[in-house]
């Protein structure tokens, strides 16, 4: 049995708990500083124990792997906490503040013989798989553009609008997802810029335009929005361009359509998140890399504070 702890009962937890409640050789423990809360989740999980501490949680050797689900800006302090503790760590995206916190955690993750894994459910999205065989099969020749269209209208809310919490913009806290989605199609980046339009105000972005140029001469552009909606109800189209054809894609991964034909990669885990718990689990059973490896999150960060250094240039 792998005992799993998740330090913060809010909305990444919920969501991975649907995903691990049902796997099998997986007990789930929660931790909150409010005990009430944590065996609230718990108990509607079916879980296996709750802790009114996330020290408590660390310290139980019924758990073997920590997710830290709470805001950005602790995730350094209680990722080292855990591995200090002996226990195998995934981390919520944004990982961490800065690249070179990988860093730290890299010494500190091999002086204690444990996994630090970082849960980017967009590497596992169907839609990204679907278009890595596009890629690799070469089914629209050379590809020259890759455009995605991720606008939407999001509140900022609760600790998301605070920056002593979150840690940064827009950006920063969900546009890492697709800093990674056009990072892992396999087109290797070589450069990654970007523009914020109307300025910097000294406020936190809200809506950016990141430019990704790819070995092999192609070129990405990633419209990033908190402030401006989709026309259909949270639908967008986003397309590769290639020399021999186009693949056109509703940017969650609802359909894609290469050259006539439409396919639906994967509707019931468009985000990713079972395909990343069924790499993680076996991962972390055999104290291995998963295919998301800690390298590639990294790599995630440096473009990602590439775009963000552009901006302010």
């Amino acid at each position: 049995m792998t005992g799993v702890a998740f330090l913060g009962c809010g909305f990444a937890t919920r969501i991975h708990t649907k995903r691990l409640k049902g796997m099998e050789g997986v007990s789930l423990f929660y931790a909150s500083r409010k005990l009430a809360k944590a065996e609230e989740y718990a108990r509607k999980a079916g879980g296996a124990g709750a802790f009114g501490s996330y020290e408590a949680a660390m310290a139980d050797p019924r758990v073997e792997v920590v997710v830290v689900a709470t805001p950005p800006t602790s995730h350094l302090e209680l990722t080292l906490a855990a591995l200090a503790a002996g226990k195998h760590v995934v981390v919520e995206k944004p990982p961490f503040l800065h690249a070179s916190d990988f860093d730290t955690v890299q010494a500190a993750r091999d002086a204690a013989g444990r996994r630090v894994m970082v849960a980017e459910n967009y590497f596992y999205k169907p839609m990204a798989e679907a278009l890595r065989g596009v890629i690799q099969r070469g089914e629209v020749g050379e590809p020259r553009l890759l455009t995605i269209n991720a606008l939407k209208e999001q509140t900022v809310a609760n600790w998301r609008g605070d920056m002593s919490l979150a840690g940064g913009g827009a950006l920063f806290e969900g546009g890492i997802h697709w800093i990674n989605f056009m990072a892992n199609l396999g087109l290797p980046v070589r450069r990654a810029t970007g523009y914020r339009p109307g300025g910097n105000t000294g406020e936190p972005d809200l809506t950016t335009l990141a430019v990704f140029e790819y070995e092999g001469g192609a070129v990405g552009t990633l419209a990033y929005s908190w402030e401006i909606g989709s026309p259909l109800k949270g639908l967008r189209l986003s397309a590769l361009y290639g020399t021999e054809g186009t693949a056109t894609f509703e940017t969650n991964g609802v359909f894609l359509a290469v050259r006539g034909r439409i396919a639906v990669p994967g509707l019931a885990d468009i985000p990713g998140y079972a395909a990343m718990w069924r790499d993680f689990i076996p991962a972390l059973r055999e104290n291995r890399e998963p295919r998301f490896t800690f390298d590639a999150a990294r790599r995630d960060m440096e473009l990602l504070e590439s775009v963000y250094a552009s901006m302010d240039r």
